[in-house]
């Protein structure tokens, strides 16, 4: 792989030529983005446990570099909903100065991800791993807006899901009527212009109607300035979190979580970005944009930050070209954030609220979700426990669970589709050279075909093979032809099975090894140069060493 993979796309879009015409296309382009971004930036961050300027912070910093330094052309960076539920635990158990820190490590973990190119590795997550916590995290993030919403009277609101949800109904009865009107009227203001005019910022005309309301109605509803009376206006100034080993060794496991989910999400993004604008990104790249964006978003006291899948989209919609209309997002969010913070302590928390479940429901991908359900039992059985861990247990649990059950079922699943074959009638599409196979055998030789990768799920099946065999012959030919990959524990059991054939007085021949193979058995001894076992580029040539040996 060459350099060029870890050039960021802004350069190369400058090396072309950059004209006015694509500046105002761009630019344009930033505006609609940042409309959409200003409200959905202050309830993630609320939803996460932070106060609104920190997501605005995380926007107008990661969402800069995410666009100038990644390696798609239309990306657009900052808060997700994906992160919302290990940045509010992180800050449950380490203060925001822990989760400054695993902001730090993510961003680290991130860059070096990209310097050792395994941006092309995130693909191999199975799709039941990544839609069961993405639905777990819709439901948690719903969850958590029921209070808002309902104006509920609480003195506190459990973390854990069940225990909450006992709290919410324990609490029914302070519900307030002015602050559910306020939220159903903005998510019905937010589903109708998505219906009637879906090319305007429903969320933003959504919260400027509610705060209208509630200003000129005087109603008695909670508002970000009476839940976050001391807001601060423009960026903070720089500086290093403070950072201490037992922090850093405490936070990690969720350093982890975050690097994931960003690199996840960022990758999925750029996947849909090039879908919709008929371009390509460079994964590698975009990890190493991802994680300098992370630690840019630490320094300034901000979230973690990934690319967002909903407003990259709509950065293409609106005729963005280029990099440069992710930076211009960023730069009216900062105009914001140094001339119209004040305008924040109107906005009532139940709109938020509205907002945030729309969130939560695009999300939940319910239609995948759907459709997976009626996948074979191991998909539906990865799913469902992904999903359930991520509500009921842990993020991270629900993860290292999900992708660990997905490999063990993916390899049971392999192992049952290779074949240690003797009979030569197992698959009668083969070509002639595999058909009938025992029938020209000289006596004293026996034949084994291997039919798939090799890899340490099968590598036993070998070797039980030649103990079930009854008399043993004084020749063994093992036809590898259509084994494409052999793995360490694989050639492990060829190197067993050559051992213990030597024991017995048996020759080995190998037939038609490919190169990958060929390659990790030369580095047993075992190759084309070795003495050990004999080799023959296909079957006949095979059947004429074997002659001569068992005479």
């Amino acid at each position: 792989m060459t350099t060029h993979s870890l050039t960021p796309k802004l350069l190369t879009v400058l090396r072309e030529g950059y004209s006015f015409e694509s500046f105002r296309a761009d630019a344009l382009a930033g505006l609609t983005v940042a409309v959409v971004a200003l409200p959905l930036s202050m309830a993630l961050a609320i939803a996460s446990g932070a106060s609104p300027d920190k997501g605005l912070v995380t926007a107008v910093i990661a969402g800069f570099l995410i666009s100038a330094l990644g390696g798609s052309r239309t990306q657009v960076g900052g808060p997700t909903g994906a992160f919302v539920v290990v940045i509010f635990n992180i800050i449950a158990a380490h203060g925001y100065d822990g989760l400054l820190v695993a902001t730090v490590l993510a961003g680290l973990i991130l860059v070096a991800a990209g310097l050792l190119r395994l941006g092309q590795l995130i693909k191999f997550i199975p799709h039941p791993v990544i839609t069961g916590f993405t639905a777990g995290i819709a439901v948690i993030i719903a969850s958590s807006q029921v209070k808002d919403f309902l104006g509920l009277t609480m003195a506190s609101v459990p973390a854990e899901f069940v225990p909450k949800w006992v709290a919410f109904f324990a609490s029914m009865g302070t519900l307030d009527p002015a602050t559910l009107a306020v939220g159903v009227g903005s998510l019905a203001v937010i589903v109708a212009l998505r219906k009637v005019a879906p090319r305007l910022p429903g969320f933003l005309i959504a919260i400027v109607l509610a705060a209208l309301a509630v200003h000129l109605l005087d109603l008695p509803v909670d508002t970000i300035g009476t839940r976050f009376p001391d807001i601060p206006s423009g960026l903070p100034a720089p500086s290093l979190p403070q950072v201490s080993l037992a922090m850093v060794q405490e936070v990690l496991p969720s350093a982890f979580t975050i690097a994931f989910l960003a690199g996840i999400e960022a990758l999925l993004s750029a996947v849909v970005a090039d879908g919709l604008a008929g371009t390509r990104h460079r994964s590698n790249q975009e990890l190493i944009g991802q994680g300098v964006a992370n630690l840019g978003s630490a320094l300034f006291a901000g979230l973690p930050a990934t690319g967002a899948i909903a407003r990259t989209a709509t950065n293409i919609r609106a005729g963005a070209r280029t990099p440069v209309a992710g930076m211009m997002h960023a730069v009216f969010l900062l105009l914001f954030v140094l001339f119209g913070t004040d305008l924040m302590a109107y906005v009532p928390m139940a709109a938020l609220a509205a907002i945030l479940f729309l969130v939560a429901w695009g999300m939940s991908e319910y239609e995948r979700f759907l459709v997976l359900l009626r996948m074979p039992n191991s998909d539906r059985a990865v799913l469902l426990i992904t999903f359930g861990l991520t509500v009921l247990v842990d993020l991270t649990v629900a993860i290292g669970v999900g992708v660990t059950l997905a490999s063990l079922l993916f390899m049971a699943r392999m192992a049952e589709s290779v074949a240690v074959d003797i009979s030569g009638a197992r698959d009668p599409d083969l070509d002639s050279e595999d058909a009938a196979q025992r029938e020209e055998l000289p006596e004293g030789v026996e034949v084994f075909r291997i039919t798939g990768p090799f890899f340490f799920g099968v590598a036993g099946e070998l070797l039980d093979t030649l103990r079930r065999l009854g008399q043993r012959p004084k020749v063994i030919i093992l036809r590898l032809r259509l084994v494409p990959l052999l793995d360490a524990s694989g050639a492990r059991a060829l190197e067993e099975f050559v051992s213990q054939a030597k024991l017995a007085g048996v020759e080995i021949v190998m037939s038609g090894v490919q190169p990958q193979p060929m390659a990790v058995l030369e580095r047993l001894d075992l190759g084309a140069r070795t003495f050990k076992v004999h080799h023959a580029p296909d079957f006949e040539s095979a059947l004429e060493i074997a002659r001569k040996l068992a005479i």
